[in-house]
């Protein structure tokens, strides 16, 4: 097969696997287009959709090891129409767990067939100035990486395949997955004094947790991505649950270690 064009389909509340995802696509070579961002709420909701291009990089964020609910529910609403997909995932640093293999299997169920599949490293939602956790990553050494990577998966597809996807795609992970994240049931806490309603983190929340005239978040929506921390241009939100930032202070001890990317091929 030759490879002409790529579809990027998404959900990045952060933008830190978006842009992995977009280097990615760069090193496959030929014409791109983000063709799907499954980050704001309701999308896909308009009915089954499908992508057009010949190949189909997938990516995702990891949340204690797992996928977002809410992506996995936007990606099964889209028809694959058996296109090859690279599946990505981006985690802060500690590990992507079950969430790489769960990501495979979620796109081969909406008709995608996975090719190739990648795990890099992005700054940890919970991270701030004052207990950083991969902090500014994805740096130009990782996205360098994305395009290699992207130039070795386009290598690949040129050779075409000898049957090898007919069998299964080994990546790490393990059946049954690990049990979802119970939700905290709390968001970043606003401090009104320093909002200026400029709908920053209306626009970034992926779960319509904070309403269109802002205000205080629905902690029983908010996923804990802080897409609306690190949105906010004056630093009207910020994460106050003891809870959270007890997580946050251990991942900056124990996951200071810099970690690489994984990249994994099906033939």
């Amino acid at each position: 097969m030759t490879q002409t064009t790529t579809d990027l389909i998404t959900f990045s509340p952060t933008h830190a696997t978006r842009c992995v995802v977009q280097h990615i696509a760069k090193g496959l070579g030929g014409p791109w287009r983000q063709a799907l961002d499954l980050t704001p709420p309701g999308s896909g909701s308009e009915g089954r959709l499908a992508v057009t291009g010949d190949v189909i990089v997938i990516g995702s964020p990891v949340y204690a090891g797992r996928l977002p609910p809410a992506m996995v529910e936007r990606l099964r609403r889209i028809d694959g129409c058996g296109k090859p997909a690279v599946v990505v995932v981006v985690y802060g640093n500690r590990a992507y767990e079950d969430a790489l293999l769960e990501l495979a299997e979620v796109a081969a169920s909406a008709g995608f067939v996975p090719v190739a599949a990648a795990a890099f490293i992005g700054e940890h939602s919970y991270s701030t100035p004052g207990l950083p956790i991969a902090q500014g990553r994805p740096d130009a050494a990782d996205l360098d990486e994305a395009g290699r990577f992207g130039a070795a998966v386009a290598d690949r597809i040129r050779g075409g395949s000898t049957g090898v996807l007919d069998t299964p795609f080994a990546l790490p992970g393990n059946h049954p997955f690990r049990d979802l994240r119970e939700p905290l049931g709390v968001a970043p806490a606003l401090d009104g004094a320093l909002c200026h309603a400029c709908g920053a983190c209306v626009a970034a929340c992926p779960t319509g947790a904070i309403g269109p005239e802002g205000g205080e978040a629905n902690g029983e929506r908010c996923i804990q991505c802080c897409a609306c921390v690190k949105t906010c241009p004056a630093g009207a939100r910020r994460t106050e649950d003891p809870r959270v930032l007890q997580i946050a202070q251990r991942l900056n001890r124990t996951c200071a270690d810099r970690k690489g990317p994984e990249v994994f091929y099906r033939w």
